[in-house]
């Protein structure tokens, strides 16, 4: 399960915190079931027992769960193998995933760029071949960003969707768990599993795709724009129709989640920022720290918009099974080419966090190749509960085009 080559490019990528042993990695008593033998990885703020779970923070160096998280145990029972925890922005707070207490993971298509966060050794891992199937969590855009950077396919599930028990929380109302891997088929049966439920038929037949234009911004990188459109045009010759639904409230819908998650950001580190805020790593203390200003008041503003924006919503997929949009509004980007931190932060998940805002699924998956040679992401979002939706219209998608068969330039030969 774990050869030379693995460690040798888990190690050139830093994506692996810590190698899971064996008799902490597998049910013993589970001698088959339908992930028997796939290799998984998981963000290292979710916990295995016996195995150090650092969160990515000099806080937590030394930590080690006593118990394996719920969706660990949903896993060992269907046969997996876990075989890694992988590295993450600390306390997953950041889209670079390079302020880790174990230094930055490296995005295998290029390492001048970043791999998307916060789980970045996620996407990398499963980009690169060091597991099949990796667990993140997404809060806004935690999934979604890293796969569109490692271009491999990823799913933010139904709020309220799986267990998040033994998983250390960046904010209740918005932190779901869920599945990387290269195809959606994969991401389909891990998720089936996390859910305790039969996978669900894949529905036949035309789906109505919303395509809003612009979708928060019409500052998207034309290659991006190119991309997405292209996506759309297969998904209409494959008998899929097209229209231009918009997405009420969406250009507030990031400063709204932003007030929500900071504040409980905030509440949930009051004591490390009171008593030693200089362990933090300066990008997550940054960030943390913005938190401290949120009022009350504002939170309860915020928490009208959030309920608002669902109501939009539910009217929205009334009339469309899915909207198409881009993952990210520009390539991925450069190491420390972003600018401050806030204000890449804010770039990056300009398109994911009114996704975020939704109560539904949101699936990442690639859709081409940028001029740069770095892939090119869309998200596929549905109504709450419809996560079967975007499985069929993203498997339908991958049977034409070849996207999410492309490996980097750094990966594991199998």
């Amino acid at each position: 399960m774990r050869s030379a080559e693995i460690v040798s490019v888990a190690d050139q990528l830093n994506t692996v915190i810590s190698w899971v042993p064996e008799q902490f990695g597998i049910d013993s008593k589970v001698a088959s079931g339908p992930l028997s033998g796939v290799r998984i990885g998981v963000k290292d703020n979710i916990e295995v027992g016996g195995v150090l779970s650092t969160c990515g923070s000099e806080y937590f160096a030394d930590r080690v769960a006593s118990a394996d998280a719920a969706c660990v145990t949903a896993l060992k029972k269907a046969g997996a193998v876990i075989t890694s925890t992988l590295n993450l922005a600390e306390f997953a707070v950041g889209v670079t995933s390079q302020n880790s207490a174990s230094g930055g993971s490296v995005n295998p298509w290029d390492a001048s760029r970043v791999p998307g966060g916060s789980s970045g050794g996620s996407g990398v891992a499963v980009a690169a071949g060091v597991v099949d199937v990796a667990l993140g969590t997404d809060t806004g855009g935690s999934i979604r960003l890293p796969a569109a950077c490692c271009g491999v396919t990823g799913l933010r599930p139904s709020v309220g969707m799986l267990d998040m028990t033994g998983i250390f929380p960046v904010s209740a109302d918005f932190d779901t768990v869920g599945p990387l891997a290269r195809s959606a088929a994969q991401v389909r049966e891990t998720f089936a599993v996390l859910a305790e439920a039969d996978p669900e038929p894949l529905r036949t037949g035309p789906l109505r795709i919303a395509l809003p234009w612009p979708f928060v911004t019409d500052e998207v990188d034309p290659a991006v724009r190119d991309a997405v459109g292209a996506a759309a045009g297969l998904l209409r010759q494959l008998g899929h129709s097209i229209v231009e639904t918009p997405v009420p409230l969406s250009e507030t819908a990031q400063d709204v989640v932003y007030t929500l998650i900071y504040s409980d950001l905030a509440t949930t580190h009051a004591e490390r920022l009171r008593d030693e805020p200089s362990r933090f790593q300066p990008a997550t203390r940054e960030r943390i720290r913005l938190g401290l200003s949120i009022s009350d008041e504002q939170v309860v503003g915020a928490l009208r918009r959030r309920d608002e924006f669902r109501s939009a919503m539910r009217d929205v997929f009334t009339s469309v099974d899915a909207v198409l949009t881009p993952a990210m509004p520009v390539d991925v980007p450069l190491l420390g080419g972003g600018g401050a931190v806030v204000e890449q932060a804010r770039r990056m998940g300009q398109l994911t966090y009114p996704w975020s805002l939704h109560d539904g699924p949101t699936l990442a998956l690639p859709v081409g190749v940028h001029p740069s040679g770095m892939p090119i992401g869309a998200q596929m979002t549905a109504a709450h509960g419809a996560e079967g939706t975007l499985f069929a219209l993203a498997e339908h998608f991958q049977e034409h085009t070849d996207w999410h068969l492309r490996r980097p330039p750094v990966h594991v030969d199998v």
